[in-house]
């Protein structure tokens, strides 16, 4: 029997735990936990009704470790999800430890306050060190591999599907279709529409840090930084047409070049319309991405919180948007002593998802690879010991997972190549 605890309920964790309940065979009981328990309460209620999955719900503080080492050992789960915010990565995995519980998450750790002194001088000697000046890296994850090593558990970093499911199409091309990779473009491209003047599809505190970061990719064994949004290139996606993309900071550049030093150049792409870049350009201009707390009428606030309780909150934007997203990786390289190229990809319909599960598609491509993740470790498909990356596991059981519970591969091997 296996026990499932996931921690969040907000829109890539309803897809998960939707999901899981669409397999109860596996997931034979989660328990839902978030700081709100009344939306844990209504996501169960819901899908109660619908499975034979047995739910039940709690109260918990992501941010108190010894909250979550209480519900941890109270529920006593074989895994615990972590869908929550990247913020709090580091005090589950610490609770993961102390409860001996294997762990995953879909995003890898980032500080909610970057203007605490200890982290900023972590954090300003790894930019010099290691070339690139983002807030998230893996650093900090990474340093937990010993621990859990001799622990006997795993913790299954980003496992959701950019980070995630493109890694383990590295690791498929890496398998199946290379004998050696010398390039990697990652493509991210959503061609929904929602509407709104300005929204954004996932958390907008996440979104808006990753896309106002200066963008960077790994060449010849370092990395290039760039200013934000300064390269852009235009892609003609299948069944969502040309759109324009910028190259971005990814979290998964840094752990492909770790673990496939071979490869020369990896980049990563996402697409933009103009009304989303002249809104974030402008918000950035007036102060309304910053961190840094600010004292507005003897109360303090944080000028990007703010932001955020206005803007449309992202599970709310299911019912409204249409089109469809187009995610995936080109490849180029040599197979038997012959110039190869290569493209998987999954092509993703926002109405589709809405139908199923009450989502939008970026939540969905987010929710499903966590619960097909969460699968592999359960069934002991994936059981290294230690902190790891989706790439570094077998990508064979986990794509056959995606294309069962709703993310089907889409494979040419004639693709156009991004300059």
């Amino acid at each position: 029997m296996s026990r499932v605890l996931i921690i969040g309920c907000g829109g890539v964790a309803s897809v998960a735990i939707s999901k899981c309940c669409q397999i109860p065979e596996v997931f034979q009981e989660i328990c839902i936990a978030s700081r709100t328990k009344s939306k844990c309460d209504a996501l169960a209620a819901k899908l109660a009704p619908k499975t034979t999955t047995k739910i039940t719900t709690a109260q918990v503080d992501a941010d108190d470790v010894n909250q979550l080492i209480s519900l941890i050992n109270g529920y006593k789960p074989d895994l615990v999800m972590n869908i929550a915010l990247p913020y709090q990565d580091l005090t589950i995995m610490d609770a993961c430890l102390a409860c001996k519980v294997n762990y995953m998450d879909t995003a890898n750790y980032e500080p909610e306050n970057t203007d605490d002194p200890e982290w900023r001088a972590i954090y300003e000697k790894r930019c010099k060190e290691a070339g690139f000046s983002a807030y998230f890296d893996y650093s900090w994850q990474w340093a937990y591999q010993e621990k859990f090593k001799e622990a006997g558990l795993t913790a299954l970093l980003g496992c959701g599907f950019d980070p995630g499911v493109t890694q383990a199409y590295v690791a498929y091309a890496k398998k199946h279709e290379f004998d050696t990779i010398d390039t990697i473009d990652i493509l991210d491209c959503n061609g929904g529409d929602h509407g709104y003047p300005f929204a954004t599809n996932f958390n907008p505190e996440i979104n808006l840090r990753e896309v106002s970061a200066p963008g960077s990719y790994w060449q010849d064994g370092h990395w290039i930084e760039i200013p934000a949004m300064s390269i852009k290139r235009e892609y003609n996606f299948d069944q969502v047409g040309d759109k324009d993309m910028y190259l971005l900071h990814h979290e998964e550049i840094e752990s492909i070049a770790k673990n496939l030093p071979e490869v020369k150049r990896i980049r990563f792409f996402m697409t933009f319309g103009q009304s989303y870049l002249t809104h974030m350009k402008c918000l950035e201009n007036v102060g309304m991405l910053s961190t840094t707390p600010i004292n507005f009428e003897g109360k303090e606030i944080v000028p990007i919180q703010f932001l955020k309780a206005l803007l449309p909150d992202p599970a709310s934007l299911g019912p409204r948007t249409k089109g469809k997203t187009n995610i995936g990786c080109i490849f180029t390289g040599k197979k038997d002593g012959k110039d190869k190229t290569f493209y998987i990809y999954n092509v993703c319909d926002h109405e589709s998802c809405y139908k199923e599960v009450e989502s939008q598609a970026i939540s969905y491509t987010t929710g499903v690879p966590a619960t097909c993740g969460a699968l592999m470790l359960l069934t002991g498909k994936w059981a290294i010991t230690g902190v790891h990356t989706v790439e570094e596991f077998d990508p064979d059981p986990f794509l056959d997972a995606l294309d069962k519970y709703g993310l089907p591969r889409s494979i040419s091997y004639s693709p156009v190549l991004v300059d």
